[in-house]
C-alpha cells in the first residue's frame, strides 16, 4: 500500500475539490494540478480552487501553457457535504481560507498544525516542494506522468527549493531528477524569462529606499498593494546581500499587513520568529528558511506605521537575542 492508495480510501465521493492555499503560488498550482490528474487516473474528477488572485506573469503564462484549470472559490458551488483535499496548506493556516465543504484530507510540506479533522493527511515538513510529494505518488504506483504535468511539477520544485538550494530533502532531488527527464524543457526555459514585469521594479526602487539593515537582519517596507509573488521575490532578493542572512519584508493590502521573512541561519527558524511576533495581532508560519504572516485590521496610514514598527522592533529583539 502507498500514501496515494491510503489518500483514495477516504474519498467516498466520484467529485471533489482540491483547495490551494490563498494567492497560490507555482508549487501549490503544480501540486494541485498534479493530483487532480492522479485521481482522474482512480475515476475521480476533481475541481482546482483558491481563494484570492494569481498575480504573477510567470505563473499565469504556467497556467495557459499547461492547460491548468483551476477557479476561484466564488466561481463554483460548493455545499457542505462536499469533499475537499488541502494541498500546499492546512486547517487554520492564516492563508488557507475556510471554504464550505468538508476537509477530509490534506498533502503539504509546511510544520504541521492540527490534524485531527482530517482522515487522511500526508505532511511532510523537511519536504521542500509539495511537488516532490505528488511526484512521488506517480512513482511509487507506477502511474504514468503526462508531459505537462511533469513540467508543472518540475518547475513548482525549482521555484520552492530556488533551484535546489533551500531546505532540500533526498525526495526533492530524486523527484526533480524523475520530472526533469520527462518534462517540456523549452516551456520550462520560458517560464522563467517573464518572472518580472515593469510595474515590479517600482517596489524593488522602494525597497532598496527603505532598507534598513540591522546587524545581520534586513527590514524593507516596499509599499502598498503589492503582489504575494513580489513581497517573496524581494525578500529572496535582500537575502542575497552579504550583510544580510534574516530578511523582513512587507507591504499594506486591503485589510492588513502582509509580511514576508527569510533566513540563512541555522540558528533562526523564519516560521517561528514570524509567528511569535505577529502574535496577538495577526498569525505567521512556516519554514525554517522561508516563512509569511499576515496582520488584519490594519488600514489607515497612521496605524499602517505603527504596527510596522511594532512587527519590526519584535523581530528585531527575536533574531538578535538568538
Amino acid at each position: 500500500m502507498t500514501k496515494f492508495d491510503d489518500l483514495l480510501k477516504v474519498i467516498k465521493k466520484d467529485e471533489i475539490y482540491i483547495q490551494t492555499h490563498n494567492y497560490p503560488d507555482q508549487d501549490a498550482i503544480a501540486s494541485a494540478f498534479g493530483l487532480k490528474i492522479l485521481l482522474s487516473n482512480r475515476g475521480i474528477h476533481a475541481t482546482i480552487c483558491y481563494n484570492g488572485q494569481i498575480d504573477k506573469d510567470n505563473t499565469l503564462k504556467m497556467i495557459e501553457q499547461l492547460g491548468i484549470e483551476l477557479f476561484i472559490v466564488d466561481e463554483i458551488k460548493m455545499e457542505p457535504d462536499d469533499e475537499i483535499i488541502l494541498v500546499d496548506g492546512q486547517k487554520g493556516n492564516s492563508n488557507m481560507e475556510d471554504f464550505a465543504g468538508k476537509e477530509v484530507a490534506c498533502i503539504d510540506h509546511h510544520p504541521m498544525q492540527e490534524v485531527d479533522s482530517y482522515l487522511f493527511y500526508d505532511i511532510r515538513s523537511d519536504v521542500g516542494a509539495c511537488s516532490s510529494i505528488i511526484a512521488g505518488y506517480f512513482y511509487d504506483n507506477n502511474i504514468e506522468m503526462p508531459q505537462a504535468v511533469a513540467t508543472a511539477l518540475a518547475y513548482g520544485i525549482k521555484m520552492d527549493t530556488a533551484a535546489l538550494s533551500r531546505g532540500v530533502s533526498e525526495l526533492d532531488i530524486d523527484m526533480f531528477y524523475y520530472v526533469y527527464k520527462r518534462a517540456d524543457l523549452e516551456k520550462l526555459r520560458s517560464f522563467e524569462k517573464c518572472s518580472l514585469c515593469r510595474a515590479d521594479l517600482e517596489a524593488y526602487k522602494k525597497a532598496i529606499s527603505t532598507l534598513k539593515i540591522k546587524g545581520r537582519l534586513g527590514i524593507a517596507n516596499i509599499g502598498a498593494d503589492c503582489s504575494e509573488a513580489i513581497i517573496g521575490s524581494i525578500s529572496d532578493f535582500l537575502l542575497s546581500l552579504a550583510e544580510v542572512d534574516f530578511t523582513l519584508v512587507y507591504s499594506h493590502r486591503v485589510g492588513g499587513l502582509k509580511f514576508s521573512v527569510r533566513s540563512e541561519s541555522k540558528s533562526v527558524d523564519a516560521g517561528k520568529v514570524i509567528k511569535e511576533a505577529l502574535k496577538g495581532f495577526g498569525d505567521g508560519g512556516g519554514h525554517a528558511a522561508m516563512a509569511a504572516g499576515f496582520m488584519p485590521n490594519v488600514n489607515t496610514e497612521k496605524e499602517v506605521t505603527k504596527m510596522a514598527k511594532f512587527v519590526e522592533q519584535r523581530v528585531t529583539e527575536l533574531v538578535t537575542s538568538i
